[in-house]
């Protein structure tokens, strides 16, 4: 087979999701996008900076969550009386009040897997910067793939703004920097999967490399 040069893209195929035309997409240029030959339906696209943008947008997440987890999501005024929660005092007090499984369903949910995500995601993205990277990274790599779902950052935020909605009847409510850095970390995340690009991270694992090197077809 002819040898694909050291760190370009790689040739594959793809079915089109629209026409189910099977089709093979060139090597990208950065930014660029391929289409499909049919019915112009977005086949593949090559963020013009693969490693940079995520990592930045990465690290605004992690600050984010920091301030998510540590600060106030919001307080609530009651004749006269206020409290104050966070998002991991909110699953301690489910587990207090006897309901353990919701309690750990939204521990990890909304605490474990978020951070797991975005930590995974800062150590691979810092371990390629310079080729080639470690053979853990692949590992570090399926692990975010397995992290993802269960990051549902989208469905707690939703949760909160109903909660919100019938709570303000009963109670006075001021959302906390808690809420923000929340919300702030929904919007991140599709930015970061939006300016990823997994296949320019695989090409700079090691033992890819090596395949590369040796001739073998990847």
């Amino acid at each position: 087979p002819r040898l694909i040069p050291k760190g370009s893209p790689v040739v594959q195929r793809a079915v089109c999701r629209s026409c189910d035309l099977l089709q093979r997409i060139p090597p990208l240029a950065a930014g660029g996008k391929a289409r499909c030959v049919r019915c112009a339906q977005t086949l593949a696209v090559r963020p013009a900076d693969p490693l940079d943008a995520p990592l930045a947008l990465t690290i605004a997440a992690a600050i984010a969550l920091a301030v998510a987890y540590l600060s106030p999501l919001m307080s609530l005024t009651v004749a006269g009386r206020e409290a104050t929660t966070t998002l991991p005092g909110g699953a301690l007090a489910m587990w207090h009040a006897g309901n353990p499984l919701t309690a750990l369903v939204v521990a990890f949910c909304a605490v474990v897997a978020p951070a797991c995500y975005v930590a995974l995601l800062l150590v691979v993205l810092f371990a390629v910067r310079r080729p080639p990277a470690p053979a853990w990274v692949g590992d570090a790599m399926r692990m975010v793939d397995r992290l993802r779902p269960w990051s549902m950052n989208e469905v707690l935020m939703l949760g909160i703004l109903v909660a919100l909605t019938k709570i303000s009847q009963l109670a006075t409510v001021f959302p906390g920097p808690g809420l923000y850095a929340m919300l702030a970390v929904v919007l991140l995340l599709p930015a970061i999967m939006s300016t990823f690009d997994a296949r320019e991270v695989w090409s700079r694992v090691a033992w890819a490399d090596a395949a590369a090197a040796r001739g073998v077809p990847r």
